[in-house]
């Protein structure tokens, strides 16, 4: 199939005298009632920051529309000073938000009944993706979902640029998949041709939040595996999400050989590092943080089959950290699985219970750091596929995936011993 793209150029409406003394008003109002309540509502509307990445790859130094907030948030208890984090209301999963992040989790029932299949986490991307104004580019390893589907058509229909990288075989092949309607549609295109993977999973919205994760926008990682969410309203972080997303649409370079990636920034007081394989060295960047744990390490774990992350998670058992963890039951009893080498230590790692499947990629450091995104813990990823990581810094992020972790652990099982070939 030939690779298309195309370039299209946002409208923009000049802004009238009115328009600015009421731009002005909103803005003041925005800073007294930040006094007020303490909530940082001027960041919110411009996110801490005066310049967007566009999704061409210039710079533009128009002020960003206030980020729209996709549900019914319910109050929970924060630090003084500090915004407090608030409950998304999800019918099939769970979330949070506090200020420029939000983190979405859906909940499978195990059920194969697709009549089931609503108001999961897709309800509130596709939201977002119905507010777009200018831009929207995707990058999906897989795209097949019903709800997610129709938003990128209607955002194309209504002049959005939409712009889509993906792999050559589970995203353009697929004859179920939707990227051949979006290609029919007139939307551009563009796949990696080669044998490894386009494995990201992320979406830019109009050059002001970039949402990533384990989450494929498909029917079953929606309603029936286990997947994470991350959405970050940040110029920075957008930024360097755009210029990977360009890199790939634009140049065509894909795997071990396109440029390095990886960037380190601090918004709003989170200290957050991204990182994209296989060009940036996503397994140094674990093996840092896990050897940096003082008191605990959680992980959830699709493919867990690198041996130096399982060596270096045992090495810190014999030093006093406690480590846990839930493995994917597909493929964890093979040889190649870090689960019979930490089980066998006298770990307590388990395998997942959901008839389908636990997707993550998550591991959580001393309650307080999280790696999460595409990246599997498996040479593949680090070798040949394109991926995602994001290391964040929050305590209350954190806590979630903590929550997540819990879920995933009351309902695993122990691993068969007699598999495990313990000696």
């Amino acid at each position: 199939m030939t690779k298309k793209q195309t370039k299209q150029t946002a409208s923009n409406n000049p802004r009238g005298f009115f328009g600015s003394v009421i731009a002005v008003i909103v803005f003041i109002g925005a800073v007294i009632l930040s006094q007020i309540t303490g909530f940082d509502i001027v960041a919110l509307i411009t996110d801490g920051e005066t310049t967007v990445l566009d999704a061409t790859a210039t710079v533009s130094r128009t002020t960003p529309t206030a980020p729209r907030i996709i549900s019914t948030p319910t109050p929970s208890t924060a630090s003084a000073g500090s915004s407090a984090m608030t409950r998304l209301a999800i019918g099939q999963g769970y979330g949070a938000q506090r200020g420029f992040w939000s983190v979405y989790f859906n909940a499978p029932t195990g059920s194969s009944d697709e009549a089931l299949y609503v108001n999961g986490i897709d309800v509130h991307l596709a939201a977002q993706i119905n507010s777009a104004q200018r831009t929207l580019d995707i990058a999906a390893f897989e795209f097949d979902n019903k709800v997610l589907t129709p938003a990128v058509l209607d955002a194309h229909a209504r002049g959005v640029t939409v712009r889509i990288v993906t792999d050559d075989e589970h995203g353009l092949e697929e004859e179920d998949e939707s990227i051949p309607k979006f290609i029919e549609a007139g939307i551009p295109v563009v796949d990696d041709s080669r044998g490894a993977l386009m494995h990201n999973k992320f979406m830019i919205i109009d050059s002001q939040v970039v949402w990533t994760g384990s989450w494929n926008y498909t029917r079953n990682d929606t309603y029936r595996n286990n997947n994470n969410a991350l959405a970050l309203r940040s110029r920075k972080a957008v930024e360097v999400y755009q210029a990977e997303f360009n890199e790939m649409f634009l140049d065509e370079q894909f795997g071990p050989t396109s440029p390095t990636g990886s960037s380190t920034f601090t918004v709003d007081g989170v200290e957050m590092t991204v990182l994209f394989a296989s060009e940036d060295p996503v397994v140094e960047n674990i093996l840092a943080q896990v050897n940096a744990a003082q008191r605990n390490i959680r992980f959830l774990s699709f493919s867990f089959t690198y041996d130096e992350v399982g060596q270096a998670m045992l090495q810190r058992v014999g030093e006093g950290v406690t480590v846990e963890g839930v493995f994917e039951k597909r493929g964890s009893e093979t040889e190649y699985s870090e689960l019979p080498l930490l089980y066998c230590a006298g770990l307590n790692v388990r395998q997942d219970g959901n008839p389908y499947a636990l997707h993550h990629k998550v591991i959580i450091i001393d309650d307080h750091t999280v790696l999460t995104g595409s990246f599997n813990f498996s040479s593949n990823a680090t070798d040949s596929n394109d991926e995602n990581m994001v290391i964040i810094k929050d305590r209350d992020i954190a806590s979630l995936y903590i929550e997540e972790f819990n879920r995933m652990m009351a309902q695993s099982k122990a691993p068969d011993r007699a598999k495990m070939n313990c000696s």
